[in-house]
């Protein structure tokens, strides 16, 4: 059970604390300094200090003496202030971005400087830090302009003027007089963008990502968004501006280049990131603004319709294993409304008494701008509460909202009574007109992956196969590969795929190694039959294909067929929007080749005691095991990025991404000379598992551990992990990538053709009669392994 700390004391925070305590594994959560909501909820105690710099040390001395495993801040200027690294020094997790990184929020140029970087799509704008400067660039631009200032201003500093005379004003409000105090000393002039905007909240561990349902604020004060800017009036989710294909665009244009430009940059986003969108009327989604907390009122909208445990998705946040999350969201509809206190967003009242009758179902009250005196709940703020709904439809979620509403009672409240309204302003005409395209499936990208790729699949092309691609199948010509006679062989076909290491890769953003592996993963299982791979096909799926990834991909496949001797004849990429996240993609590959009947293997009747079996080295921990090795990177905190401990010119992820070694051409000639009894590829199962399926079941194999130099990977993995040396034998290759088993009068040749082939090779045991009820392969001498 875990205790949490949270930092704030506006709606956004009482919604976090509400989602928070539904959790079975939240203990307590204290709310620093917390509001009149926050006080009446189970579990929860509100801490009477502030979240403003100074209050920082008195903050950290509070979680030391609780207990605190988890610090959530709300508002951004402590995060622009650099709260996270305060807690992260006494070793307590923050959900939330470094001080870096919060200059996404705190600084606006800083934020536009970045989006022209990383190619974000977004208005056409200029920083000045001078008002004359400011002015005469105003007076240079006939289109309509928005005034910005560049630091924190409250989510006031935004303003747009209708025309010049109003744009001067604004600058003079910022620069000159100072309205939004140390945020206007730099201010950013950009192009007015006409449409609808989106809110999308994301979920960030600095390498994966995940977005909740697109929102749609109210910022203005009036009906119909006029009147002065808010903090925000109302929202509601998800909005129907939001189709799958535009949020596809958004996470492809915007999400995931800007996770992946702040991580290269050095400030990865850890936490939530919020990103204000501009849809224009042709559809093309720009960036307005970035702030790196959740949006208020958006997440009082959209937390109810989270399902998955908050908790559990803050840790795995914090702990950079957001990819092992399953994020469910219900399919219903929420709207908010934001009620405030006379006078706002200009002086308004305190201290009047709030009172709430009861609810509708499904109706949540959400307090803001309250506070407790005299054992009761007043006014202590301009936006004072809100009421959130969620129901099937978004007309029955309004519905119920403003009856929630209409439940609080105070003297001078107010509130809008047209939230939701541009999303019924359309209701009825919509009409569709859709491509492929729009579903999420480029045909066009597809062509152009084909076009990249024609001179790597090219590459491997060999006696038999031309390895051409583009038509509707792979052809190959046996006789012309030297197999003439069919009555004398047999074709052996193999399929597999690489499984969990493809997330390291794409976490890495290496992907040209794992397809080696996956070449590695088919033909090694052709070879230890005798077989010669003759072609290999692949299968490539993404939701979203990224042509520079899946490119990188077939480089390696390519490679890897080279290695093998065996050609790239045909494969598959399929773009499946929906089924995958974003980033995400999974392989599969399969291999053909052939084999003479009297070279074909294990000759299990020619094994006998005393044969030798002989260990070829592996290159780490090719593609089997890594359920186990991310299971043991994820519980003791180490990061992909961090120096692997065992080679430190390494990281952990480029030391894991080595691809499996191909053992084909240096194997075949032994084979050809009939010096080879068996062989078998160490893959899952590992060493312990895999021996066994070439032997007969009269004969086992018994392995000295000594006998071989175990990597240092290994051992490292088997202490941290506290692995039983037992569970790590069935499970990693321990240095060994392949076996073979030869008589030993023939083991001088085999070893020297092996080595001459530049492998390097080990007798590391024999074959002895097996008893009934023993296993198939035993390992002596390593108990102290590590």
């Amino acid at each position: 059970m875990s205790t949490i700390l949270v930092v704030g004391n506006g709606g956004r925070e009482n919604a976090l604390v509400w989602k928070l305590i539904q959790s079975p594994k939240v203990a307590k959560v204290y709310v620093a300094p917390g509001n009149g909501g926050t006080h009446e909820l189970d579990k929860v105690t509100n801490v009477n200090i502030g979240s403003s710099k100074e209050n920082f040390p008195q903050l950290v001395q509070f979680a030391q003496e609780n207990n605190v495993d988890l610090v959530v801040p709300g508002p951004e200027q402590p995060l622009v202030d650099g709260i996270a690294s305060w807690f992260t020094k006494i070793g307590v997790p923050v959900f939330g971005p470094s001080e870096k990184a919060a200059l996404m929020e705190g600084s606006k140029t800083f934020s536009k400087d970045f989006m022209t970087k990383h190619g974000i799509p977004t208005a056409k704008f200029a920083n000045f830090t001078n008002y004359d400067d400011a002015k005469r660039y105003i007076d240079e631009n006939d289109h309509r302009l928005v005034i910005k200032a560049s630091g924190i201003a409250a989510g006031k500093g935004v303003l747009i003027p209708t025309n010049k005379e109003e744009a001067y004003a604004a600058i003079k409000e910022i620069m000159v007089d100072r309205n939004f105090g140390d945020a206007g000393d730099e201010v950013v002039i950009e192009e007015f963008l006409d449409g609808d905007e989106l809110s999308i909240l994301c979920i960030s561990d600095g390498y994966s990502f995940i977005d909740l349902p697109p929102a749609q604020d109210h910022k203005r004060i009036g009906n119909g968004d006029t009147g002065l800017n808010t903090g925000g009036m109302g929202a509601y989710a998800p909005a129907p501006v939001g189709t799958p294909a535009l949020l596809n665009k958004i996470r492809e244009t915007i999400l995931k280049p800007t996770v992946d430009g702040m991580r290269k940059d050095g400030f990865p986003m850890v936490g939530c990131l919020f990103v204000g969108i501009m849809v224009a009327p042709n559809g093309e989604p720009q960036v307005l603004e970035y702030n790196v907390r959740f949006g208020d009122p958006e997440t009082q909208t959209v937390l109810p319709l989270l399902e998955t445990d908050l908790f559990d998705l803050m840790q795995a946040t914090v702990e950079h294993r957001l990819d092992s999350i399953d994020v469910k969201i219900s399919p219903k509809f929420s709207t908010t409304v934001v009620m405030s206190a006379e006078g706002y967003p200009n002086s308004y009242r305190k201290g009047d008494v709030i009172t709430v009758d009861e609810l509708p179902q499904d109706t949540f009250i959400f307090h803001a701008g309250t506070s407790i005196k005299d054992g009761q709940v007043v006014t202590s703020g301009g936006r004072v509460i809100a009421a959130t709904s969620i129901a099937d439809t978004l007309e029955t979620a309004v519905k119920q909202a403003y009856v929630g509403a209409s439940k609080v009672h105070f003297q001078g409240k107010y509130n809008r009574t047209d939230i939701a309204h541009r999303a019924f302003r359309d209701a009825g005409k919509q009409k569709i007109s859709l491509t492929y395209a729009d579903s999420g499936v480029s045909v066009d990208n597809g062509n152009a992956l084909v076009k990249n790729i024609k001179k790597l699949v090219k590459s491997t092309a060999r006696t038999g196969a031309d390895s051409e691609i583009g038509g509707f199948g792979g052809l190959f010509d046996l006789a012309k590969a030297g197999y003439t006679d069919v009555n004398d062989m047999l074709l052996v076909a193999a399929t597999d795929g690489v499984g969990t290491k493809l997330r390291i890769a794409q976490i890495m953003d290496i992907h040209n190694t794992v397809g080696i592996d996956l070449v590695a993963m088919n033909v090694n299982d052709l070879v230890v039959q005798g077989a010669e791979p003759l072609m290999f096909l692949d299968y490539f799926a993404t939701g979203k294909l990224d042509i520079q990834i899946a490119a990188q991909f077939v480089e390696g496949v390519a490679k890897g067929c080279i290695q093998a001797g065996c050609a790239l004849v045909g494969g598959e990429t399929s773009e499946m929007p929906g089924m995958y996240d974003p980033g995400h993609y999974d392989t599969n590959g399969t291999a053909v080749g052939a084999v003479l009947k009297d070279q074909m293997l294990p000759n299990e009747e020619q094994m006998a005691e005393g044969d030798v079996v002989l260990g070829l080295g592996s290159d780490g921990v090719h593609s089997n095991g890594f359920s186990l090795v991310r299971k043991i990177l994820e519980k003791t905190g180490f990061k992909y990025t961090d120096e692997a401990p065992w080679n430190p010119s390494k990281t952990i992820g480029e030391e894991l991404l080595v691809p499996t070694r191909i053992y084909v051409k240096q194997l075949l000639p032994s084979i050809k000379q009939k010096l080879i009894l068996g062989l078998a590829n160490i893959t899952g199962g590992g060493i312990i598992e895999n021996i066994p399926r070439a032997l007969p079941d009269h004969l086992q194999a018994e392995l000295d551990i000594t006998k071989w130099e175990v990597p240092e990977i290994f051992k490292w993995f088997g202490r941290t992990g506290g692995i039983p040396v037992c569970d790590i034998l069935k499970t990693l290759n321990m240095g060994i990538g392949m076996i073979a088993i030869v008589r030993a009068d023939q083991v001088e040749k085999t070893v020297a053709n092996l080595k001459a082939a530049g492998e390097k090779v080990y007798p590391i045991g024999t074959l002895r009669p097996r008893k009934e009820g023993e296993s198939g392969c035993n390992v002596i001498n390593a108990e102290n392994l590590y």
